[in-house]
């Protein structure tokens, strides 16, 4: 089905009602694969390899479907680079046949210790270029968002840096239960509604270590 959507030229009209549009932020390049900025697209990764799916590469981004009790997860890491987020995500809604309500964008938050969770139904970019461009380009800010707060451990002019750079050696080994709570909170989005994913996710880190 994946690669059917992938060809065609028009919204696709074999997409069930119960289909999502859940994208991963980041920027493309091994350079970049293990960074801060890059935790949306560790989180899809995780998804997939948890249902034993893989992605494919298609326009403005990589896809990969995931089936789920009548439910389709489409999870997109966009490949247009973070600035320029908004191209595929308004691409692949339009693609998909979905409105706003049927997205959720998973992105890093310096705003946010590391681990902290932060669900919400709509809201602003809160400076995240990602974020903008995607409100810029949907000209709307009403759709789903969960922020995953990676510290903010950086001197003044120091951020481009820091969301750049790599975790630390404790906060990779927590990466995999953050994962399994995201992906959860996506289910019970599906399932039952942002309502309850926002009460399921919502937290502040466990432990107030959050060295980079």
């Amino acid at each position: 089905m994946l690669l059917r959507l992938l060809r065609r030229n028009k919204p696709a009209q074999s997409v069930p009602d119960k289909c999502y549009l859940v994208v991963g932020l980041g920027n493309i390049g091994a350079e970049y694969a293990a960074t801060r900025h890059n935790i949306g697209f560790m989180i899809l990764d995780a998804w997939a390899q948890a249902s034993n799916v893989v992605f494919e590469p298609g326009r403005y981004g990589d896809m990969a479907v995931v089936r789920d009790k009548g439910r389709e997860f489409y999870l997109l890491k966009p490949s247009t680079y973070m600035n320029l987020s908004g191209n595929a995500v308004r691409y692949w809604l339009q693609k998909l046949g979905l409105p706003p309500e049927r997205l959720m964008v998973i992105c890093d938050d310096i705003n946010l210790p590391f681990g902290t969770l932060r669900l919400r139904r709509s809201g602003s970019d809160g400076g995240h270029n990602g974020l903008k461009h995607i409100a810029e380009q949907l000209e709307s800010q009403d759709w789903a968002r969960l922020r995953l707060g990676v510290g903010h451990e950086f001197a003044e002019g120091g951020q481009i840096d820091f969301v750049l750079g790599d975790f630390s050696a404790e906060q990779r080994e927590q990466i995999p239960a953050l994962a399994e709570k995201i992906i959860g909170g996506m289910r019970t989005w599906a399932f039952v509604g942002i309502d309850q994913a926002m009460s399921q996710v919502n937290s502040r880190p466990k432990s107030s270590n959050n060295s980079a």
